[in-house]
């Protein structure tokens, strides 16, 4: 397949394992824009939220979008994408200009156990965990859902099952 599959959604909706796992059933690359932001900036997203803040780390995910979106390198990738990528009004047209936008939905409770003990969640970082994700996803919801060509209920799917719905999806909406 040469047209890019761009995976959005909250965090722990399966963005990444999902993504590795679809690229390697349809012979496609795999890349995750927090891991290339982790390259490029020499530290973890922890770290980059800690020492330079969120907007910061916002500013650099657009700027890596606009890369890829202009470059026009990424040919056959399945991109997997940080949760909050989207909310920047900015990423949303080069989301569709880099491939067709898939989004992981899951229910707030799903992806609070899907999330586990990941201290890795900067964002998460609260007391009530499972409020914070309620309150971020009625925000962010609404956007994945305006940013996606397919939209995938993984709440009682796994990994396998979720990328046969997206290869089935594609194919769908390639033959129509």
């Amino acid at each position: 397949m040469d047209r890019n599959i761009c995976l959005i959604g909250y965090m722990g909706s399966g963005k990444t394992t999902v993504g590795r796992m679809l690229a390697e059933r349809l012979d496609m690359d795999f890349e995750d824009t927090d891991e290339l932001i982790v390259k490029n900036e020499g530290r973890s997203i922890p770290d980059i939220f800690r020492d330079e803040g969120e907007a910061y780390f916002r500013r650099i995910e657009t700027d890596l979008m606009k890369k890829i979106a202009s470059d026009g390198e990424l040919t056959g990738t399945v991109l997997s994408t940080g949760g909050g990528l989207p909310v920047d009004k900015d990423n949303r047209p080069l989301l569709k200009e880099v491939g067709t936008v898939v989004y992981l939905k899951a229910k707030p409770e799903c992806l609070n156990a899907r999330v586990g003990n990941d201290l890795n969640r900067p964002l998460l970082a609260s007391e009530d965990r499972l409020l914070k994700i309620r309150d971020m996803l009625a925000f962010r919801g609404p956007i994945y859902e305006e940013c996606a060509d397919i939209i995938i209920d993984t709440d009682e799917l796994d990994a396998g099952e979720t990328v046969d719905k997206i290869i089935m999806s594609v194919n769908k909406s390639k033959s129509s």
